[in-house]
């Protein structure tokens, strides 16, 4: 196995570009067709023919998981040439299979690449996740603290009023409770179907996309996704797993997780520099989708790395048939 060392992240940041961008681009004929997983199994055959053309020594350790029930990049899948860095890969092939397949905003293609070892191997159960965006001091808010105590803090924070503080929440039954607490601080809610790698990076671009904090429960692989992305442009993030039964726990224990309870910050979700790449496939507030024109098609591409802090955005025009 390669040292980690010789993980040359920016060598392999373009090559990640390209893996997010061409992955949108199969995904792209299919945005409002309505079939979730044919969407999905396009943006899983791109993004993989495309890390089997990197030269790394790569192993999944953020996949597809079961609950999709999709044609998946597996955990534990093996990617790339073998001749270079052993490197950890998590990916989301289609971030909102739904939002594409029903032109809605905000879906993605997201990857992220760091050092083999640099990433929780979170199984496939949820996780609470707490998250705000850079500037603030530590442990503004925790997991710890009530909703309304997390507003109330962070408004105190920002040296704003409550009413000005505004939380992105996934739409479930789940949070109906969670919901209704933030609704009573004055706080605004931005509502989202699907999509929480995206809803966790708003908080750190909050001048522009008008959110604040991020909070509720959603997929704990996503939840390392989001600390990956957080982690190369600020903020803090917090996740604890959430088991409903023993099967769960399972999982847990065979990902080598043995304290159930622990509460893990961004640095602890994703241990080392990593890189993120991240292409819009339908308009968001992150990025914008993808554009047909006749003979052409364009992508936008968020590329970032956390060693430097660095964040790309990249416009890709490529000639198209079809």
């Amino acid at each position: 196995m390669s040292a980690p060392t010789d993980f040359n992240d920016r060598m392999l940041s373009l090559g990640l570009a390209r893996v997010a961008e061409q992955a949108a681009i199969a995904s792209a004929s299919l945005i409002g067709r309505g079939d979730e997983k044919a969407a999905d199994q396009a943006a899983v055959n791109a993004m993989r023919d495309q890390l089997n053309m990197l030269d790394i020594a790569g192993v999944v350790v953020i996949g597809e998981g079961e609950r999709d029930e999709a044609p998946m990049l597996y955990i534990g899948e093996e990617v790339g040439t073998g001749n270079g860095p052993g490197v950890d890969i998590a990916l989301d092939p289609l971030e909102g299979t739904t939002l594409t397949a029903k032109d809605m905003p905000n879906a993605l293609t997201v990857i992220a690449m760091g050092p083999r070892g640099s990433m929780l191997h979170a199984p496939d159960v949820y996780m609470e996740k707490l998250a705000i965006g850079p500037g603030y001091a530590e442990d503004t808010v925790t997991l710890d603290m009530t909703p309304s105590e997390r507003v109330a803090a962070l408004a105190k924070a920002k040296g704003c009023a409550m009413t000005d503080i505004t939380v992105c929440i996934l739409e479930r039954p789940r949070h109906e409770d969670l919901i209704a607490e933030v609704r009573a601080t004055g706080a605004g809610i931005r509502l989202i179907t699907d999509g929480d790698v995206a809803g966790v990076m708003h908080c750190a671009e909050a001048e522009i996309t008008g959110i604040d904090m991020y909070m509720g429960s959603g997929g704990a692989p996503e939840g390392v996704l989001a600390a990956a992305a957080l982690k190369c442009m600020g903020g803090q993030m917090y996740g604890k797993l959430l088991f409903r039964n023993d099967d769960e726990r399972g999982r847990a224990a065979k990902a080598g997780i043995t304290d159930l309870d622990k509460v893990y910050k961004r640095d602890e979700l994703v241990t080392a520099d990593v890189i993120f790449a991240a292409t819009g496939v339908t308009n968001g507030s992150i990025l914008s989708g993808i554009k047909r024109q006749p003979g052409w098609i364009e992508t936008e591409t968020i590329l970032m790395r956390s060693k430097t802090g660095s964040v790309r955005r990249v416009q890709y025009r490529n000639p198209f048939e079809g």
